[in-house]
């Protein structure tokens, strides 16, 4: 329990000058009576009264005091029970108190205050600033923060995730808003920068690697546990989460990103710079901006690319959600290519569907064109089964098509008019009937049903009756009700009744 200066100094003059007992002490300053005596052995001034009494431990404090120098983590449990072994008889809750007395304190360690040349170096980290709900998707929101080491100007932007592509699109932000690069950036043990670290041995990830040869800058990480190697970009982000982000209202992604630009130029650069007379950030970086390395003409290329295999719908799955393409690229496999706007699926070298980039979930981006095309070539493969089937089965069929065509029918309605008059009729009876029809010039579906019916009536046979079962089988098993009878009845004797 740490208790205020004012308190500790009346613990100390109570006791040494006024020779209150520590009892006495702690009951008139509402405390405790281990933090009372706490306080006086840290002040290392001696005791004063009558010397203390004995204690059962005392026998016992050099071999504590000597395992302790060995292992000075040993836990105050174990201990005890070594001690016990040993003859002590003491609890084990008078013991954890008597230990936290004797165990060696680590000495603190002070460090040196770090300068760096302008134009250096630069430190960046990532900072978690909660979650941002798009639609169904609640996304995190990650700040990209850099902060050149110098002058402590800052870069700030947000993204959706942290991934290793939005890592090197803060990297591009921030080259862009200095218009140059430092010699060095810093960075912590980041997934996105370390791979593997085995003591001093790094492996950087390779696209990174990449990125900073394009850039001729060195990327260094700091050491393990060593946040104070990266304190400029640690404060700076202190300074974001309290100086700009808190009780901030904003629409979007992009009107807090807009709002964080501002802020960057604005109440940011107009600080006080901690270099000795360095006045305002601003000011600083002013001089720092000549020491710094130039862009290169061509910006380095940063897009997010997936390969796919596309199934037996037209969609491909993105981050969460379904982009449509043409139907003639399904069962395929294909690339996803992403930036912050657009996403596009390809195929080599050929951009077969382009579409906004959504950062919901669950959601369906189609193109109009893509539907309107499956839905065509659906409706024309229907059609030309039927066709088919149709001139198979009665070939006259054929040549009432061509000349209904030519005459301007329609041959989607005619075809279907066929089919279903040669399921009642047969094929053989409406071949007969086409090729009558043709005879008297009139390519027509009423015709033909014209010269079936008068043939059925001719061989006096009743109308045919369509034994077509419905397609799902739960309609083939619907049960029937006859109708009752006794209408018919009641009209007989009504009949009867008439005078």
């Amino acid at each position: 329990m740490t208790i205020p200066p004012d308190i500790e100094a009346q613990i100390l003059r109570y006791y040494h000058a006024e020779k209150w007992r520590i009892g006495t002490i702690a009951r008139q300053l509402h405390v405790h009576r281990d933090t009372v005596a706490r306080v006086l052995a840290q002040a290392g001034l001696p005791r004063i009264g009558a010397p203390p009494r004995p204690s059962g431990i005392d026998p016992y404090l050099p071999f504590i005091h000597e395992t302790l120098a060995k292992f000075p983590t040993l836990t105050a449990s174990r201990l005890h029970g070594m001690v016990r072994e040993r003859g002590y008889r003491g609890g084990e809750s008078h013991f954890r108190h008597v230990m936290a007395r004797h165990r060696p304190r680590p000495s603190a360690e002070a460090f040196l205050r770090l300068s760096t040349l302008p134009g250096e170096q630069a430190q960046v980290d990532w900072g978690h600033f909660g979650q941002m709900v798009i639609g169904r998707a609640q996304r995190p929101l990650m700040a990209f923060v850099a902060v050149l080491s110098y002058s402590r100007q800052i870069f700030l932007r947000f993204f959706l995730d942290a991934r290793m592509e939005n890592f090197l699109r803060g990297h591009l932000g921030a080259f862009g808003a200095w218009g140059a690069v430092p010699r060095v950036i810093l960075y912590d043990n980041l997934k996105s920068a370390v791979l593997e670290r085995h003591g001093d041995a790094i492996r950087f990830h390779p696209t990174l690697l990449d990125f900073a040869g394009h850039y001729r800058y060195e990327p260094r990480p700091v050491a393990v546990a060593r946040g104070n190697e990266k304190g400029r970009v640690e404060r700076a982000i202190r300074f974001v989460r309290d100086g700009f982000f808190a009780a901030r209202d904003y629409a979007d992604l992009d009107d807090l990103n807009a709002q964080a630009d501002a802020w960057c130029r604005g109440v940011a650069a107009d600080r006080r710079c901690p270099q000795p007379d360095a006045g305002t950030v601003r000011e600083a970086f002013a001089t720092e901006a000549p020491h710094l390395l130039r862009l290169p003409d061509n910006p380095y290329p940063v897009v997010e690319r997936v390969a796919v295999v596309v199934g037996k719908t037209p969609y491909v799955r993105f981050d969460k959600n379904d982009y449509s393409l043409p139907h003639t690229q399904v069962r395929r496999p294909l690339t996803v290519l992403a930036d912050p706007d657009r996403v596009r699926i390809v195929d080599g070298p050929q951009v077969v569907a382009s579409h906004c980039r959504s950062y919901g979930k669950g959601e369906q981006i189609e193109d109009p064109a893509h539907i309107r095309a499956l839905v065509a070539q659906k409706r024309d493969a229907r059609h030309h089964r039927a066709t088919d089937q149709l001139t198979k089965a009665a070939p006259a069929s054929q040549t009432l098509l061509v000349r209904a065509a030519e005459r301007g029918g329609n041959l989607g309605t005619i075809t279907a008019a066929l089919m279903r008059l040669m399921r009642r009729y047969g094929a053989a009876e409406l071949e007969r009937a086409i090729a009558e029809a043709l005879d008297r010039d009139v390519p027509h579906p009423n015709a033909v049903r014209l010269v079936l019916e008068r043939r059925r009536e001719d061989r006096r046979q009743p109308p045919p009756v369509s034994m077509i079962l419905p397609a799902h089988v739960r309609d083939r098993d619907t049960t029937v009700r006859p109708h009752a009878l006794d209408t018919y009845d009641q009209l007989t004797e009504a009949t009867h009744e008439d005078p």
